[in-house]
């Protein structure tokens, strides 16, 4: 069940019902899969502003590897076909993006409203806000989903995590940046 929860949004309780277990226990067992760095939590980012936000963690397995096995896809082919391919990539972009950036992943974070405007991976670094989206696409556009992340958390930068192979400019201060030049592209955090 876990596997398929890979890159959603936290529901302890649905969890809870599925076992006949206490929310609480859930809980208990997901934070000590995180403590052993099999499970990653990335805690929602929230502030004081008109529009209801999300509260709950989004989670990854830490290794794609693991994600692919629980969900027993084996061969390529497999993750071509599979409804979580998106997510898969998603939780493997975000996590060589952390190690990449330097950052601790109790400082990164997502957003996400009621409303359904998201943003993948958020990061302030002091009076900075850096935001990344990650699309399995080899030409991102530019979403009404980013422009309210840029505006509503007043982004320095958003980079788009893409699949083709250009730099390109998709609005101001947004770019895209296929995954192969990410790491010379994206400076690590000092």
């Amino acid at each position: 069940m876990l596997g398929h929860y890979h890159g959603q949004i936290w529901n302890a309780s649905d969890i809870g019902r599925s076992f006949g277990l206490a929310h609480t226990t859930v809980r208990r067992y997901l934070d000590a899969l995180t403590s052993a760095l099999v499970v990653r939590q990335l805690e929602p980012w929230f502030e004081n502003i008109s529009k209801r936000q999300i509260k709950a963690p989004k989670i990854f397995i830490a290794d794609s590897g693991l994600i692919h096995t629980l969900l027993n896809i084996r061969t390529m082919s497999d993750l071509e076909g599979h409804p979580k391919i998106g997510a898969s990539w998603e939780g493997f972009v975000i996590e060589q993006l952390v190690r990449h950036l330097g950052v601790d992943y109790s400082d990164c974070y997502y957003w996400a409203t009621h409303a359904g405007a998201e943003l993948d991976l958020f990061i302030p670094r002091g009076q900075k806000r850096y935001g990344f989206e990650i699309k399995r696409t080899t030409a991102p556009r530019f979403t009404p989903s980013m422009r309210s992340a840029m505006d509503t958390l007043r982004l320095n930068q958003l980079d788009v995590i893409h699949m083709g192979e250009h730099i390109f400019p998709l609005a101001e201060n947004v770019r895209a940046v296929p995954f192969s030049r990410m790491m010379d592209s994206i400076l690590p955090f000092a």
